[in-house]
């Protein structure tokens, strides 16, 4: 007798997908930027300057208000003393006179003879100087050369670390197949075309 069932067994099928950690890293990049400035020449220079002083000159030909005012009482005060000393001269003489002496002429002889003066106020040459004075001259020169100016710009190098991985799927699920392998079965069994009935007769 063949047998009508037939079981298959299906077994799990698993796929797993393993991926190494790696280490990545970008390049580092330099970047150079060249600029160029421009020197030149200067140059600067000043003159000797003369500083020339004639206050004290002009007044002494023409005084200023305050100069002639100062001068004016200066001469006043001269006077005050010198009329003193005359009058105390006088009366010295006086003191000693002896009977018969003039004295009146020759005090008028005296006053006139003060009197005579040579010099009539016109001035026309300063009797003080001129201050003269004088600042240096200077010069500078200043020359700066051309600059060449380098700019670097660095990128660094970037490491990123990638993990490891592992991926585990399953393609095929266990399964049990059952087949039935038989002939078909008739019911009642007579209605087999094949069907041989059995003796029952021995």
């Amino acid at each position: 007798m063949t047998p009508l069932i037939e079981i298959k067994s299906v077994p799990i099928e698993i796929e797993m997908k393993v991926s190494h950690a790696k280490l990545e890293y970008t390049r580092g990049t330099a970047d150079l930027e060249i600029s160029r400035s421009d020197g030149g020449l200067s140059i600067k220079s000043s003159p000797i300057r003369l500083n020339i002083d004639t206050f004290e000159a002009r007044n002494s030909v023409v005084p200023t208000t305050a100069r002639s005012i100062q001068e004016g009482a200066e001469k006043g005060k001269q006077a005050a003393y010198q009329a003193t000393a005359t009058y105390a001269q006088q009366g010295q003489l006086l003191l000693k006179a002896q009977i018969g002496q003039e004295m009146v002429t020759q005090f008028a002889a005296d006053a006139m003879a003060r009197d005579v003066k040579t010099n009539v106020g016109i001035r026309f040459i300063p009797t003080v100087p001129a201050e003269i004075g004088w600042d240096p001259g200077e010069l500078n020169i200043r020359f700066e050369m051309d600059k060449m100016n380098f700019d670097w710009r660095l990128n660094r190098t970037q490491f990123e670390f990638v993990p490891g991985d592992i991926e585990i799927s399953v393609t095929q699920y266990p399964d049990v197949v059952i087949k039935y392998i038989g002939g078909p079965l008739y019911v009642p069994p007579s209605a087999d075309p094949n069907y041989e009935p059995v003796a029952v007769k021995a």
